[in-house]
């Protein structure tokens, strides 16, 4: 058989169900662009920069069953897109990055985008491939969408010259992709039944649930029950355990975290830690109170252990593995709840809210009132995406998530401007539901324009804009141990024209009188296709726990002469202006 190249690239997405692409068209890839033009299954999909393209990628991986696919040109638009190959590599999500390539078929030096984009990409995705005949696409596709899915997920770049893309080569047949394996290492039976063992035999079990442990959410709430031992999550896997459920904490555990959750784990003695890397934001900067014993489940053998030692390592899938150790546990007797730990979740998540709500905010408004009013409106399968910043810090602490993979949020990468583009993608996915982003007003100015991209395909995603004139959260951290604010003070931005000049509709909420109506209005016109831009006039001067926890960790852990230097600068700052 005689085929172009971008004929078999365009039949090997098709082959794995991929129904959108992202990226902008370039001399590299206009031959694919053409080929995607004529797929009844797949729409390309133009963006206005190509790092909205990759953040539009990895949302479709973290909220479908898909695989999210980057199309760009080579050089120029790779280095546009590596904030969200970055993102996608270190948060472990699949991607395929799929570039053009100059012509190999020419001894021309010099050519357009004539770099080494294996060198380039290396260092920000699991593996990269360079196509270098006509036989070999298929193949080479299959297999790049096989490592990006297997073993810990992660970004796979593929290079397909040009050349090889126009012009027709001899095939010799058209592949399928062979069925995926997860994890081809066999489950560790005995070290799951050790974890039993030690689990029944603690006196306060606590559980860890990180992006990993997304898809064993059941048998993470059997366990749970079965232990009567407390749940908090990593940022990344907030919704990898229903907020409702009366042993659900919040994120982290430790002095950065919440007071039912530091108060439920104060006497943690064995922790099962799943799908987790104890990683900075996961640990609040590494200040968690672990205890002796972990039992840590990772599909990745490089994280286990890591930062904490394991006292039982279970490199497996989350999923099989807990559904192992849930089975086991379930023939036990279930634990009496002695240490009143659902009582004492309960009240302090009451206290805390409450706090929240009688803060005043003068005319601003309350984050406890807007997230209790935001809570009420959303359906419970709502899609709610955060940026980086004090608002995603602000929705991991007020706002309930209720459905699996229904919070997604940048995380280790912590790449500002992922929020707008991710939102699109995940109503591009998911256009039955609703898709709300919560993004503080910086990182909203990095990928706004992104918004034209969701006017043209009539997406009904409400973007609630924290507003406060600052890069808050690097604000906070300064204010403290300078008394100054350097370079996080914003230039304004008109909401309301930029709104109407991208297609969305506009929603001003100044006061907490406003917020009912406001986010009301905000879903009902999302309702009717139309993006919709809510300013909300925010009050960050209450900071969460995570802020102050961090801040405090990492003043702790200066030496005394550089820690007199920080309190007596600020002391002497704060005297004299």
């Amino acid at each position: 058989m005689q085929k172009t190249g971008a004929w078999l690239f365009r039949n090997a997405l098709e082959a794995l169900g991929v129904r959108h692409t992202f990226g902008i068209p370039g001399v590299h890839t206009t031959e694919i662009y053409d080929e995607l033009n004529m797929s009844n299954q797949i729409r390309p999909m133009l963006v206005t920069h190509e790092g909205g393209a990759s953040f539009m990628a990895d949302a479709v991986s973290r909220t479908s069953e898909q695989i999210g696919v980057l199309v760009v040109v080579p050089a120029a638009g790779l280095t546009h897109a590596m904030s969200g190959i970055g993102e996608a590599f270190l948060d472990g999500i699949p991607m395929l990055v799929v570039s053009g390539g100059v012509r190999t078929d020419t001894a021309h030096k010099y050519q357009l985008h004539d770099m080494d984009m294996q060198a380039l990409m290396a260092p920000l995705t699991k593996k990269t491939f360079k196509v270098e005949s006509h036989e070999a696409v298929m193949p080479t596709i299959f297999e790049a969408y096989d490592c990006a899915m297997t073993g810990e997920p992660g970004p796979v770049y593929v290079e397909l010259p040009v050349n090889i893309q126009f012009t027709k080569g001899t095939v010799s047949e058209i592949p399928e992709p062979k069925p995926l394996i997860l994890c081809n290492k066999p489950l560790p039976k005995a070290n799951i039944r050790a974890a039993a063992e030690l689990l029944r035999a603690a006196k306060q079990p606590g559980i860890f649930l990180g992006w990993g442990a997304m898809a064993a959410r059941e048998s993470s709430v059997s366990i749970a029950d079965s232990l009567n031992a407390p749940v908090a999550t990593s940022l990344q896997g907030l919704a990898a355990f229903p907020h409702d459920h009366p042993l659900h904490t919040g994120m982290g555990y430790g002095p950065a975290a919440v007071p039912a959750a530091e108060a439920a784990f104060a006497d943690c003695d064995v922790l099962l830690a799943v799908g987790v890397r104890f990683g900075e934001i996961a640990t609040g900067s590494f200040s968690l109170p672990v205890p002796e014993k972990i039992i840590h489940v990772d599909i990745n053998s490089h994280a286990l252990g890591a930062n904490y030692s394991a006292e039982i390592a279970i490199e497996a899938d989350a999923r099989p593995a807990l559904e192992a150790l849930a089975d086991i546990l379930s023939n036990s007797e279930k634990r009496s709840d002695t240490n009143n730990i659902g009582s004492l979740i309960a009240q302090n998540k009451k206290d805390y809210f409450d706090e929240w709500l009688d803060h005043d905010s003068g005319d601003k408004v309350n984050p406890g009132v807007f997230f209790s009013n935001l809570d009420k409106v959303l359906n419970d399968d709502a899609i709610i995406l955060t940026d980086d910043g004090n608002h995603t810090f602000l929705t991991a602490e007020l706002m309930p998530i209720r459905a699996r993979r229904h919070f997604i949020s940048p995380t280790d990468f912590n790449c500002m401007g992922y929020c707008v583009p991710a939102a699109i993608a995940a109503k591009l996915e998911n256009r039955e539901k609703q898709v709300v982003g919560i993004v503080g007003d910086g990182a909203f100015l990095m990928t706004a324009m992104e918004i034209l991209t969701a006017a043209a395909d009539n997406l009904g995603v409400v973007y609630f804009i924290f507003s406060d004139g600052e890069l808050s959260q690097i604000a906070q951290a300064q204010q403290v141990p300078y008394n100054r604010k350097i370079c996080t003070v914003l230039p304004a931005l008109k909401y309301a024209p930029f709104a109407q000049s991208v297609g969305a509709a506009y929603v001003n909420i100044a006061t907490n009188s406003d917020v009912e109506n406001g986010i009301k209005q905000a879903i009902d016109l999302a309702e009717q296709g139309q993006p919709v831009v809510v300013e909300v006039n925010i009050d960050y001067d209450k900071k969460t726990r995570f802020t102050k926890g961090a801040m405090k960790v990492n003043l702790d852990r200066f030496d005394f002469i550089t820690k007199m230097r920080f309190i007596g600068r600020a002391l002497l700052r704060k005297i004299t202006g």
